[in-house]
């Protein structure tokens, strides 16, 4: 898991190369329709919301080639330059 800003940017070197990154909780959970209840409002937690925006979960899994694990280091490194 990474964050980063401008994470959409980051993800589209990747789409259509199925499930090699994902964005697990676009949404904060005080946010989310199921705890509307508890009346947060956006900004009330401030890390939380920056979370949702910059998390971006990187490949891990042991199927991982060597060349593969190459092609996502290469892209994020470019992409932070």
């Amino acid at each position: 898991m990474i964050r980063v800003d401008r994470r959409d940017d980051l993800s589209r070197p990747f789409e259509g190369e199925g499930d090699r990154e994902r964005v697990y909780y676009p949404v904060p959970f005080h946010m989310q329709k199921c705890y509307a209840g508890l009346g947060h409002k956006e900004g009330d937690f401030p890390a939380s919301e920056s979370a949702a925006r910059e998390s971006l979960a990187l490949p891990i899994y042991p199927e991982l080639t060597d060349g593969m694990i190459a092609e996502v280091v290469g892209v994020v490194a470019i992409f932070v330059r």
